[in-house]
Order: C-alpha cells, then sequence, then structure tokens
C-alpha cells in the first residue's frame, strides 16, 4: 500500500486547483502549472485538500497513486514558493556568465560552452562560480540542472567540475610514485 499516496495534499489560500477532463491545472503567484492525469488515477477535490485515489488492489495502479500525488504536490508548492538549484563550478579558472537566458561556461575546455536555459527558468551567478537556476517546475529545473552539471561532471581525484552544492565527492587517492615491489 501507498502511504505517500494516501496523504492529502493541502492547497494554500492562495492557489486554484483546477480538473478539466483528465488535465490538472495549478494557479499560483508563481505562475501555471499543468499535468496529464493517468487514467487509473482519480482525484477528490474538497475545499482546500486534494485526494488522491486508485484501486488498490493492483501494485501498479497503487504506485501511481503515490507517483501522482508527490507530483501534486511539487506542483502547489513550485506556484506558491518555488524551487531552486545551486551549482558549484570547482576548478582554476572555471567560471560562468549568465546574459539573458544563455549561460556561458568556462570549464577547461578550449572553447566556452554556451548553454540555452529554457523557458520557466531563470539563471543567476554569484562569484562567477556559483550558477544558481530557479523555477516553478521542478522536474524541468532539475533536469535542465543535470544537463549542465553533464557539461563537465566532477572528477574524483582532484574535484574538479561542476557539481550540485549539495553533492559530496568522494575522492580517490592518486598513484603513489616510488614504490618497491
Amino acid at each position: 500500500m501507498s502511504r505517500i499516496g494516501k496523504k492529502p495534499v493541502q492547497l494554500p489560500g492562495k492557489v486554484q486547483f483546477t480538473l478539466n477532463g483528465d488535465t490538472i491545472y495549478v494557479k499560483g503567484p508563481k505562475g501555471n502549472l499543468e499535468r496529464q492525469l493517468h487514467p487509473a488515477v482519480k482525484l477528490e477535490i474538497n475545499e482546500s485538500v486534494v485526494n488522491v485515489k486508485t484501486d488498490t488492489s493492483d501494485k501498479k495502479k497503487v504506485a501511481l497513486q503515490g507517483l501522482y500525488r508527490a507530483l501534486i504536490a511539487n506542483m502547489v508548492t513550485g506556484v506558491t514558493t518555488g524551487y531552486e538549484r545551486k551549482l558549484i563550478l570547482s576548478g582554476i579558472g572555471y567560471r560562468a556568465e549568465a546574459k539573458g537566458n544563455n549561460l556561458t561556461l568556462n570549464v577547461g575546455y578550449s572553447n566556452p560552452v554556451n548553454f540555452t536555459i529554457p523557458e520557466g527558468i531563470s539563471v543567476s551567478v554569484e562569484n562567477n562560480t556559483q550558477v544558481i537556476l530557479s523555477g516553478i517546475d521542478k522536474e524541468i529545473l532539475g533536469q535542465v540542472a543535470a544537463n549542465i552539471r553533464d557539461i563537465r561532471p566532477p572528477e574524483p581525484y582532484k574535484g574538479k567540475g561542476i557539481m550540485y552544492a549539495d553533492e559530496r565527492i568522494i575522492r580517490k587517492a592518486g598513484k603513489t610514485a616510488g614504490k618497491d615491489k
């Protein structure tokens, strides 16, 4: 049984939640989000609470219940407070620059890497080495952060690369010279 799926989603007073056919619309002070609802999942909408219901005899449907409850909760959080993801550039000469919806990264390649930020995501750079991404859609924000990190993932020997601010890189010992066999 899905314990997450049984929990109700609380709707703050400034959030409008509507269900039109099989499309969920959530509107709040930060913006609007929409998502298609799976046919196996049903919603019960009260004044300030949304409950996700499904047939509990099938394991896949129970898993979908927990998934859609989490997705709806993320949508509500996104339109009220929004999400933020920080990336840190670690390495000598590594720096970033944001202009509009373009992010230019100098991360050890012969040419700078230009990355286009999609709509709905805003980017800012602090101290030339911290990239701060923010937006209301948690899924898109996480994917953009992962795509930026994939440009130069952190390596385990010196720790150079692009990493999440809360990420911990496990360091490896390098070669040792002069050992007798």
